[in-house]
């Protein structure tokens, strides 16, 4: 490219725009003149001051560029805090405002100095996000920035925009700091208040520098796999790295970061074994989370990376929403956020069966005070699920709608976050569409391979569909993925089904058993057992399991139950097959 008196290179590149130009120049042409004249000169200093270029000030915009964000920013809060103070007393609806977008991306720069391409686009589309005298970015530059510029951050979202293929996760700029210096801050998210994590350099205890790249590549692996969660904010790889080779106090590294929770780690290697730890840090206090050892053999180094990499992500995710509920779990009610209420929300779903309204009203408020908030719409799109499949729902056609509505709009939001997608995949479940249900949960499980969840739903997708051993191999994956986990018994439950599909009913028993020890009052999961002990030749204990699972279920034929089993399953006619052989007459 360089022949051609072109370069491309990475840039902050920074685009404004006048709000209302046109409208101030139709009533007063002369004073809307003056005023651009006098904020294009407050532009060009500070642009210049902070390492900038102006590229173009055509007509009202403004374009430019910096070797930083860093830069980019400290020069547009200088800039709105200049054109805010200088300002003379006038009418609102004559006063000048600016808008201003900044994005960090790759530009094509000619020999001229002017620049186009990708970056410069979504500056501009930026621009028309932030609110007039206000500053929106994109999220390549509030990662960049948070940790060194003592501001606020109101996140917007995934945002869908003119002439840009993939959506841009963007954030308004809350307020406009009163000293522009890199200064520790604390992380704050206006809208949600969520807790965001970093990840240390796993210390190389091997005494052999040749082993820096196995230990950086796993740190960086579990940066990109924590991301992938997208409900824990991620410190970048940059900020994280600053700290290589050092031992810094966890918790002033939280404070330099913004981070509540640290993870750190250190792999030793010897001969062809390597030992990697890993523990979880409460940044406030210092307390253990969590720590774990791996010990494995060395053969395949990517290998060892990828398995190390999702067990670890896969075991600290949900100690992170159970630190997250016991703190919230104690803050006043009046002080809540829409992160606070989903939080409180998930504490309440294990004993959902007792607290369903309060429950669904906890998502509802989170999603109320942020309509945005795509895990509040996923849990409670679950909240619909848990109903159908507890014969709760006063209308199943209703809450399956429902589960598509909140999808859906999740969907619009954050087309990348997983349980956009596995609350798709449940939608599809409930309604039958059994091949769709299975498309939404490989979805979920290509955007984020360390989610049990999404794991869950695929399996069952895939049991329904007569994809039987591959619902097993899937079920089997969650219990790798969580070893230790309040939800085992559902793993169980799964992986019942699965066998069950593939006529290993003496296996499919055990497991349902193991299920039953803790949900021993679930009528799908008696019906399961009955149909079981059918298929096995238990005769007795089966005539007793089917006349109590038909007193309550009232089932008075097999196109009854077929009616009322799950939609177009493939286990259908082989439950039916059970329940005859238990001495169901139908």
């Amino acid at each position: 490219m360089s022949g051609t008196g072109l370069k491309q290179r990475l840039a902050a590149i920074l685009a404004a725009d006048v709000a209302g130009y046109s409208r101030l120049m139709a009533a007063d042409e002369r004073a809307t003149v003056a005023a651009l004249d006098a904020a294009r000169a407050v532009f060009r200093s500070q642009i210049e001051s902070n390492q900038g270029r102006v590229i173009d000030m055509a007509g009202d915009s403004v374009l430019a560029v910096f070797e930083t964000a860093t830069g980019a920013v400290n020069a547009a809060l200088a800039i709105q805090t200049q054109l805010k103070a200088s300002g003379e007393p006038i009418a609102e609806d004559r006063r000048m405002r600016f808008r201003i977008g900044i994005h960090l991306g790759d530009v094509i720069e000619k020999a001229d100095g002017t620049v186009y391409g990708d970056g410069v686009n979504i500056a501009a589309r930026l621009e028309g996000l932030a609110e007039p005298g206000g500053i929106a970015i994109s999220e390549s530059v509030q990662v960049a920035v948070r940790s060194r510029i003592a501001t606020a951050f109101e996140d917007l979202g995934e945002q869908q925009v003119k002439n840009i293929a993939e959506p841009i996760h963007a954030y308004r700029i809350a307020g406009v700091a009163a000293a522009r210096r890199p200064a520790p801050t604390k992380r704050v998210n206006a809208i949600h208040d969520k807790p965001s994590i970093a990840v240390l350099p796993f210390a190389n205890m091997s005494g052999d520098p040749e082993q820096e790249y196995f230990s950086d590549g796993l740190t960086e692996d579990i940066i990109t796999a924590l991301a992938a969660w997208r409900s824990f904010p991620v410190i970048s790889r940059n900020s994280s790295f600053a700290y290589k080779g050092k031992s810094p106090d966890v918790r002033k590294v939280a404070q330099e970061l913004g981070a509540r929770y640290v993870l750190e780690g250190s792999v030793r290697k010897s001969g062809n074994r390597v030992r990697i730890t890993g523990q979880l840090i409460d940044g406030n206090d210092g307390n253990h989370l969590w720590a774990e050892r791996y010990d494995r053999d060395f053969q395949d180094v990517f290998e060892v990376q990828d398995d190390i990499t999702t067990r670890i992500v896969a075991a600290i995710e949900p100690e992170l929403s159970s630190a997250e509920i016991r703190q919230i779990i104690k803050r006043p009610p009046g002080s809540l956020t829409a992160w606070d209420f989903y939080v409180r929300g998930l504490a309440n779903m294990p004993s959902y069966g007792r607290h369903r309204a309060e429950t669904k009203g906890l998502f509802e408020q989170a999603l109320h005070d942020d309509p945005n908030f795509v895990d509040a719409g996923a849990a409670l799109a679950l909240c619909h699920s848990a109903d159908v499949y507890a014969s709760r729902s006063e209308n199943v056609d209703a809450s399956i709608a429902t589960m598509f509505d909140l999808a859906n709009r999740a969907l619009r939001i954050d087309a990348r976050h997983f349980r956009v997608h596995v609350a798709l995949c449940l939608a599809h479940f409930w309604r039958g569409e059994m091949k769709e249900s299975v498309e939404a949960g490989r979805k979920a499980i290509a955007l984020n391979p360390s989610s049990a969840e999404a794991c869950e739903w695929l399996s069952a997708a895939l049991c329904h569909l007569g994809l039987a051993q591959e619902a097993e191999d899937c079920a089997r994956l969650c219990f790798r993925l969580t070893p230790i986990d309040p939800r085992l018994h559902q793993y169980h439950f799964l992986l019942a089904q699965a066998l069950l599909g593939q006529r290993r009913f003496d296996e499919a028993y055990e497991h349902l058993m193991n299920t039953l020890k803790a949900r021993p009052h679930d009528i799908v999961l008696l019906g399961y057992r009955t149909v079981l002990l059918g298929h096995l030749g238990r005769t007795e204990e089966a005539r007793a399991c089917l006349a109590e699972y038909l007193g309550k279920r009232g089932f008075k034929s097999a196109d009854d139950y077929r009616r009322q089993y799950i939609r177009n399953s493939a286990l259908t006619e082989l439950n039916l097959e059970g329940l005859r052989k238990a001495g169901w007459e139908v």
